[in-house]
């Protein structure tokens, strides 16, 4: 906790209690206050006996020798950048759970079969540099290079491999603490696709022009952003819009043109599809006017069609973790938790997606949740109890040392 709460002192947001660290976090991706906690970051490990290579997007690798050298690091890994008002344990409870991981280890002079290191990404949150600013590299490179983390490695996993990654999280949901449950077992990712959607209308005066002589773009958007939560119900799914841009932004002007995130989820890809699939064709019939589902049944309110126009910004697959990773996990749990485990832990999906998905593509990845206050995140009130960032901290470390161990076994020495 003392390493959560120190390094918090930089990039703090705002105050959301009395108490000495309620305080939200704004560390955006390669600020001068992340530069600080990078670099706290970097000196700590040094100090205990880690190699540190830093790649060419600033994703920070410390790696503790074990016997066997020459081999990939099994690490745990995940980020300390945080969203504009977000709290103080998203991301960086996993890095500094993985950083006393390496403390116990070096003071209790433990020497793992294989290499063992912690991973702070870049920019996990994407909220200072979008997806598609992050593609072009362009702002990036010159913050990473203002900030001396433009490493000289190639961020690609050939360069930089990896054994194997494990990652402890907030679960950023309500289900563990609403079933009492003290670890989730994340078995994978559910599937999510983020569009942004272009409604044309067109402008004119609110005082002037009666409903039926109005394109108006922001009605139309209301009425899709409605539907694609009824019917994202139906299919199981989710849909949410945390985007709207409404132009020209007059008070008595009705908007011409609106464009709005759209960002659905669902646990299997072909249902998120077929979800997709039954959006567009009803938005088409939305805009037009035309009745779906007890929308555009007011046609003294309607007026005049709009138009559409969708554009994908960020698929992401369905993922699902590794077996071995995860059953390193659950007997983790289990060992902590005791004979009666079984009733504390949850198997589970996670809903929003993290570092491990990327790196599940290239090698055996697992996830560790454990629960926040009201399931509330991206919040300054975001909060996890000292119990349960310690037990998720145990669970990561004998996860990581049992997949150490399971590498020995598989190598035949």
């Amino acid at each position: 906790m003392a390493d959560i709460h120190a390094t918090c002192e930089w990039g703090k947001g705002p105050r959301w209690g009395t108490g000495k660290h309620e305080t939200g976090m704004s560390r955006l991706a390669l600020s001068d206050a992340d530069k600080e906690c990078r670099d706290w970051f970097v000196h700590t490990t040094k100090s205990l006996g880690c190699e540190v290579t830093v790649d060419a997007m600033g994703n920070t690798f410390a790696v503790r020798p074990g016997r066997r050298r020459g081999f990939p690091p099994t690490c745990a890994g995940s980020h300390l950048d945080t969203q504009p008002t977000g709290g103080r344990y998203d991301g960086i409870l996993g890095v500094c759970a993985g950083l006393e991981m390496l403390r116990v280890l070096h003071e209790q002079k433990i020497e793992t079969h294989f290499p063992v290191g912690v991973v702070n990404w870049t920019n996990e949150e994407g909220a200072r540099f979008p997806i598609s600013m992050v593609a072009s590299g362009v702002t990036m490179k010159q913050e990473l290079d203002r900030i001396g983390y433009l490493g000289e490695k190639d961020a690609h996993h050939q360069a930089i491999p990896l054994g194997a990654h494990f990652e402890l999280h907030i679960e950023q949901g309500p289900r563990l603490q609403a079933g009492n449950r003290r670890i989730g077992v994340v078995h994978g990712v559910q599937a999510y696709r983020w569009h942004t959607i272009t409604v044309q209308g067109q402008d004119c005066h609110t005082g002037t022009t009666d409903f039926a002589n109005r394109s108006d773009a922001l009605l139309a958007t209301a009425r899709l952003i409605l539907h694609s939560h009824r019917l994202a119900v139906k299919y199981d799914a989710l849909a949410s819009t945390g985007i709207i841009r409404a132009i020209p932004g007059s008070t008595n002007t009705v908007p011409g043109w609106v464009q709005f995130s759209l960002d659905i989820r669902a646990t299997k890809d072909d249902v998120l599809l077929d979800l997709e699939k039954h959006l567009k064709s009803d938005f088409d019939e939305i805009i037009r006017g035309n009745p779906v589902n007890g929308l555009n049944d007011d046609p003294e309110v309607m007026g005049r069609p709009c138009t559409i126009e969708w554009t994908l910004d960020a698929p992401s697959r369905a993922t699902r973790f590794d077996d071995g990773c995860i059953d390193c996990v659950r007997q983790s749990a289990a060992h902590l938790l005791g004979t009666e485990y079984k009733d504390y832990i949850q198997e589970m999906i996670s809903g929003a997606g993290h570092d491990s998905v990327f790196t599940s593509r290239r090698c055996p990845t697992s996830m560790i949740f454990v629960p926040c206050l009201d399931g509330l995140s991206h919040n300054p009130a975001e909060y996890c109890a000292p119990n349960d960032c310690a037990n998720g901290a145990q669970v990561l470390m004998d996860s990581v040392l049992r997949f150490d161990r399971l590498r020995q076994v598989n190598s035949g020495e």
